[in-house]
């Protein structure tokens, strides 16, 4: 692993002090492009550097990365909002020294959800929140991804994180869930990669599960890996989950030289 070339620089994409994100590049050209959706159940009081140890381990390895911040619940996030963010912060590569043919989103937890969520931008009529985008996302890798954000809300995983995000439960609203949901986006053009261990607390195993067979009966391509850690140690660059994410990102952004998830 070779050290990166510079410290990450900062990039904004709008107006709020959350609307930004760090860009890590390598020390010679990428292997290619991958953007980081931190995790933290959407809440405010977690934010991207949940991600740095994770993007200084990719950009070592050779790839550009994208740490995103976005504006979370507390902190004038939740529906539409950080959907709006993470759909602009993902499109502003196209304005950025990177390479945007391929690029693969990495997602923790709730960053799982929102990666999920954005690789099906395209699918969304214009004029809702995150349509039209400007950068596709050809791959994604939900570690212990919320897949199932109306189950998050019903069965309270996470407290009251999912009715928080989205202003209450999806018997109430209804046509937000189903643009929000990654289970309600399927099947995806992007190859999905779920990682997950049965131990997780946090979030429950059933939901990538779930979301990985619900993909491959509607045509779709998702894989299923499961993990011995727990929650956390997916987002531990020195754990054997985090690895398994590594070896999977060749195969993800189609390099010859990476097995296949």
């Amino acid at each position: 692993m070779k050290p990166a070339s510079c410290q990450p620089v900062c990039y904004p994409y709008g107006p709020d002090p959350a609307q930004y994100g760090e860009l890590w590049l390598p020390g010679d050209s990428a292997a290619g492009t991958v953007v980081i959706v931190h995790g933290g159940f959407w809440r405010a009081r977690y934010d991207l550097s949940l991600g740095r140890p994770l993007a200084a381990d990719l950009a070592g390895r050779g790839y550009a990365v994208w740490n995103l911040e976005y504006r979370r619940v507390g902190a004038g996030g939740g529906w539409p909002a950080t959907f709006e963010d993470i759909a602009a912060g993902i499109d502003l590569l196209a304005d950025l020294p990177v390479g945007t043919c391929r690029v693969a989103a990495i997602g923790h937890s709730a960053g799982g959800h929102l990666a999920a969520w954005a690789a099906g931008r395209a699918r969304l009529e214009p004029g809702t929140p995150g349509a039209g985008p400007r950068v596709a996302l050809t791959a994604v890798v939900a570690q212990a991804g919320v897949l199932a954000l109306a189950d998050c809300a019903r069965e309270g995983v996470g407290g009251t994180a999912a009715l928080d995000l989205m202003g209450g439960g999806p018997r109430d609203l209804p046509e937000r869930y189903l643009l929000a949901d990654p289970m309600a986006a399927l099947p995806l053009t992007a190859s999905v990669l779920c990682v997950h261990s049965r131990a997780d607390e946090d979030v429950p195993f059933r939901y990538s599960d779930r979301y990985v067979q619900a993909t491959v009966r509607a045509g779709g391509t998702a894989y299923l890996q499961e993990t011995r850690g727990d929650h956390f140690t997916l987002i531990d660059p020195g754990s054997p989950d985090w690895q398994a994410v590594v070896d999977a990102l060749p195969g993800l952004l189609g390099r010859d030289d990476g097995a296949e998830p």
